[in-house]
């Protein structure tokens, strides 16, 4: 696994690939504006130049963008919605001109009309953006929320289902946060769980479909539903559990970004995780679980052919 962590772009979009350097990041995660607002200033050419080029020059092997909190492209209120799409669409421009590999977004929440509704809206949204993004090389990845209140794609029956029904939806993916797997009743803390996890990514989504991981863990009891994210080591799913998903050579290829609490140490804290998932990525594990052996030959999805990868 490409390990790294979301970084913050307050001294400018190349600052934070230095700040990747000196954590020895292999993946970077970042805010193309902030998160907190709709709209925000404009990329400059010379700001992503030079962003390009820093990242040209870099280790690292895998580059996102996550996408603001006001997000909503399944909302039943048609200003919000039209707000969301326009949003998203200057997002992926965004991605676009800074050149990274993905866009890394929530579904958003149905807010009452119901998940039926709320995913065929989600769909719908993701269908228009395609098409007015047509030829953009920034790949969209669904990421898996934690279930609380009405929001969408908790599980993973729900991420396959919008995989399968938007047309042309070879530019789409999934990023799996850990701490809301563990939210949603996946028991990362042992070989069995984290097996039926794997069973069920090969059910739904597929394996292929999975193009990162946020590297949490959960400061909430499994099953909770809360969005609560620890330090690695530090809350219910600890560093063995961890350690399942970033030693998978189903992953080798995959970035995993960390989103964990800092601290007034800053970015402190970001090295530790990554030295104690660094620690756990060269410790064998305890017991070899029989589900947690190298990638197999691809097997289609049960529910859906969503399995491709272009």
């Amino acid at each position: 696994m490409y390990l790294g962590a979301h970084l913050g772009i307050s001294g400018g979009f190349s600052e934070a690939v230095t700040e990747a350097g000196r954590l020895g990041a292999e993946s970077l995660q970042i805010f193309a504006k902030s998160p907190q607002m709709w709209s925000g200033p404009p990329v400059t050419p010379e700001a992503a130049e030079r962003f390009r080029e820093a990242v040209r020059a870099s280790p690292l092997r895998a580059t996102a963008i996550h996408h603001g909190y006001l997000l909503n492209l399944a909302s039943p209120k048609p200003e919000m919605l039209e707000r969301s799409r326009t949003a998203f669409r200057d997002e992926i421009g965004r991605a676009d001109l800074l050149g990274v590999n993905a866009l890394i977004f929530h579904p958003g929440a149905h807010l009452g009309a119901g998940i039926p509704a709320g995913i065929s809206t989600l769909c719908e949204s993701l269908t228009s953006a395609l098409e007015a993004t047509d030829g953009s090389p920034t790949r969209l990845l669904l990421e898996n929320s934690a279930g609380q209140g009405t929001t969408l794609c908790s599980s993973l029956e729900e991420l396959a289902d919008v995989l399968g029904r938007v047309p042309n939806a070879q530019r789409l993916g999934v990023t799996l946060d850990t701490c809301h797997l563990f939210a949603n009743g996946f028991d990362l803390r042992s070989n069995d769980g984290y097996g039926v996890l794997v069973d069920r990514i090969r059910a739904t989504i597929g394996e292929a479909n999975v193009r990162a991981f946020h590297l949490n863990d959960a400061k909430a009891p499994l099953g909770s539903h809360l969005d609560r994210h620890e330090n690695i080591g530090r809350g219910e799913i600890g560093a063995e559990g961890m350690r399942r998903i970033v030693r998978d050579r189903r992953w080798t290829e995959v970035p995993g970004y960390l989103e964990t609490p800092l601290d007034d140490r800053g970015y402190a804290r970001y090295a530790e995780d990554l030295a104690t998932l660094r620690a756990s990525a060269t410790t064998p594990p305890r017991r070899a679980g029989p589900r947690a052996s190298p990638r197999p030959k691809a097997r289609p999805a049960a529910r859906t052919k969503v399995t491709r990868r272009p």
